[in-house]
């Protein structure tokens, strides 16, 4: 079992990872225009992407407990690259998977500032929606009392004469 495996496990995540952000970059511009019809088609490919990062995560694990498990290290439950670089023979393999899981983990940072803002995004496209709805929304009466009703007849009124 070799690094190289690994670094390219890596490779094909940080790949994924980075067209992931390109729809991401895509979606913001989606949700500032309202293109609810795109933006639909843009979730269904970014659904895709999120099945084929999770089945790249599985194979990656299971390539790093390999490895871990050949070097006689029994590995953790979650094993990371963290693991690998500190089993790794050579510094030049520690170098590599150090200068991977660097660029992998930016792409993620990327991600995720980029997903937080899209969330704000639709947030205050909802809240801008509610507050539209309750500007068209007709009033309702006032369902209330008025003063006189709630007090009961005043002494002067009479309900019914006592002449008749």
């Amino acid at each position: 079992m070799s690094v190289e495996t690994i670094l390219q496990a890596l490779e094909k995540l940080e790949h994924l990872h980075k067209s992931l952000l390109e729809l991401a970059y895509k979606k913001t511009e989606m949700i500032k225009t309202g293109d609810t019809d795109s933006l639909d088609q843009l979730l269904k490919d970014e659904q895709a992407h999120v099945a084929a990062i999770s089945q790249l995560e599985q194979q990656r694990q299971t390539v790093v407990t390999d490895y871990l498990r050949a070097k006689g290290i029994a590995p953790a439950d979650h094993p990371t690259v963290a693991h690998v670089v500190d089993a790794a023979d050579t510094m030049e393999e520690k170098e590599q998977l150090k200068a991977t899981r660097k660029k992998l983990l930016l792409v993620l940072e990327t991600l995720k500032h980029q997903n937080d803002l899209n969330q704000k995004l639709t947030f205050q496209s909802l809240q801008f929606v509610h507050m539209t709805l309750d500007m068209l929304r007709p009033k309702p009466d006032q369902i209330n009392y008025s003063n006189t009703e709630a007090r009961g007849p005043s002494k002067d009124q009479k309900y019914f004469d006592s002449q008749a």
